[in-house]
């Protein structure tokens, strides 16, 4: 059982079966969110999601900054990303035609930030999420 199913602009259909979810800024102490606090977290979430699912590729979804005007501090101008980090186990048919859809998948695991904590679902889920290159990035496997 998939928690949903998202439509992505290719026409597949993906079906997301585990999902992880942060906020982006907890426990940030000192500072503001700029250049170098945002490349930190999108970093992190990376190495989180490479060591939670070793088992397939991980792609980065480039998530949307915000710039409030508000006077840049010592580190530079204030971006705030999207407040909700998320990490996205993702399965689909196989990639490669040759193989046989009963016996084989494909997988790919995803990290991106959204706004909301609504688990993305079928036509509605954010664009970039949808732009996804599925066929160039998931990794086929038998079952």
């Amino acid at each position: 059982m998939s928690l949903s199913h998202i439509l992505l602009s290719s026409g597949r259909s993906v079906e997301l079966s585990e999902l992880r979810m942060s906020t982006t800024y907890g426990g940030l102490l000192e500072g503001y969110p700029c250049r170098r606090v945002n490349d930190m977290k999108v970093t992190g979430l990376l190495r989180q999601a490479e060591r939670a699912f070793s088992f397939a590729p991980v792609h980065p979804v480039p998530p949307s900054i915000e710039y409030p005007d508000q006077a840049a501090g010592a580190f530079g101008p204030v971006e705030v990303l999207p407040s909700v980090a998320c990490i996205g186990v993702f399965g689909s048919a196989p990639v490669d035609p040759e193989l046989d859809s009963v016996l084989h998948r494909s997988a790919l695991v995803v990290a991106w930030f959204q706004t909301t904590t609504d688990v993305p679902s079928g036509e509605n889920a954010d664009p970039s999420l949808r732009r996804v290159p599925w066929d160039e990035l998931a990794l086929d496997f038998e079952l």
